[in-house]
């Protein structure tokens, strides 16, 4: 060490000053054992000065030492330079956190307050402060739906709204199967199954659709391979082959991810694969409350007074229709896909663990190849698929069809 004091800044670049009085420094000629580097600064000259901890004394006789003095030190000068580099990062994340943090908590009042305002009609809001409150809501509503999913695993669901400043749909409540109204109750508990190891190789008269007097309704890849109007009965809890049976499809939920969009032709939401979709393969179920037809009778003139209906009357065998689902209020992403007369969807009733007849659930196949990007549609009056269109019985005001099609036929009913 220099015989005169010298003057350094700290290793931080905060300017201050630091001064190496003249009995700070190490004795010439003697050598002293080093325990640890403690701090590091830089001089104006650019000379590299550490201060250590001498081995055997107490802190107070730290001292300051240029690098050149420290030999065989370069271990534990590598070793404070690797955690002074980790300090200053998880100072500088820290940082980052608490800023993002106070950002976060300031639009948090800011959305508040607008929310506050609003409740109170004490301002009109804007389209942008509108907009921005719509996001919001909508950003929960699509974690909510996509939590609501999971127990069936299904794939994500994006919600997006580039058109106007509408927010979720109000009473409306995302569920993944049915839900059963008043005394009705859906029996889950099939008195028979199958025997199959391999349904698709060695699928007998005992299997489950030719024991229901039908056919292997799948090919391997899951494809539907039976004709609109042919029923199609799945392996069920009962049956002793596994989970990934070709036979189990519907019952493995929606495999493709899609969005709920808003329209800009007026048809308010819609529905867009966010993936290619080949022809027969399963997309969705069509689900919501099971009623009785007497309900459905009330509830559809209700519909009729708005001009739109979500009731699907269970109707598979010809005069015999008990029950009808409704969608209205309770329903998962089916809910929003709309009518189209040349559509991309084709509807097929489907047995699993309820083996009533009167009782298929409803899935939604593609009879066409679907590119992603592409909307959802399918057909609401269903000709020819199951024996009446979904509105059933219900007599609604016509109204007029907006799908655009070259085969339009100019009302949805």
């Amino acid at each position: 060490m220099e015989d005169n004091a010298g003057k350094i800044l700290s290793a931080g670049g905060g300017g201050k000053e630091l001064t190496m009085e003249k009995d700070e420094a190490t004795p010439s000629g003697e050598e002293y054992e080093v325990e640890a580097v403690v701090d590091y600064v830089k001089d104006e000259a650019g000379k590299e000065w550490y201060q250590v901890k001498w081995k055997g004394y107490p802190t107070d006789q730290n001292t300051w030492e240029p690098k050149d003095n420290l030999t065989g030190c370069n271990k534990r000068i590598k070793k404070f330079h690797k955690h002074l580099k980790i300090e200053k990062l998880n100072r500088k994340q820290y940082k980052r956190k608490r800023q993002r943090s106070e950002e976060h908590l300031e639009m948090s009042k800011k959305f508040a307050k607008l929310e506050s305002l609003v409740d109170h009609e004490l301002m009109p809001l804007d389209f942008a402060a509108k907009k921005a409150l719509a996001k919001r809501s909508l950003q929960k509503w699509e974690d909510d739906m996509n939590m609501t999913s999971k127990p069936k695993k299904e794939a994500k669901i994006i919600v997006e709204n580039d058109v106007d400043a509408e927010g979720p749909p109000q009473d409306f409540t995302y569920i993944i199967d049915y839900k059963a109204v008043g005394e009705l109750e859906i029996p889950k508990d099939p008195l028979v199954g199958c025997e199959c190891e391999d349904c698709y190789e060695d699928g007998g008269p005992q299997c489950c659709p030719k024991n229901s007097g039908s056919h292997n309704p799948y090919h391997k890849n899951g494809r539907v391979k039976v004709p609109p109007g042919t029923p199609i009965y799945e392996c069920n809890k009962r049956c002793r082959c596994g989970p990934r049976c070709p036979n189990r499809v519907v019952q493995r939920g929606r495999r493709f991810k899609v969005s709920v969009f808003r329209t800009n032709n007026g048809c308010g939401w819609g529905v867009k694969t966010l993936q290619d979709i080949k022809k027969n393969s399963f997309v969705m179920e069509y689900v919501g409350e099971v009623i009785s037809n007497e309900e459905a009778e009330r509830r559809g003139r209700v519909y009729d007074a708005n001009g739109r209906t979500y009731l699907f009357d269970l109707d598979y065998n010809d005069g015999d229709c008990p029950f009808t689902v409704d969608a209205g209020r309770y329903g998962n992403v089916s809910h929003f896909v709309n009518h189209s007369c040349d559509p991309n969807l084709v509807v097929y009733g489907v047995w699993i663990d309820t083996l009533d007849p009167r009782l298929p659930r409803i899935a939604l196949f593609a009879c066409r190849d679907i590119a992603a990007g592409e909307e959802l549609t399918f057909d609401y009056q269903m000709t020819g698929e199951i024996n009446s269109s979904r509105f059933g019985s219900v007599k609604l005001q016509p109204i007029k069809c907006m799908c655009g099609t070259e085969a339009c036929r100019g009302f949805l009913f």
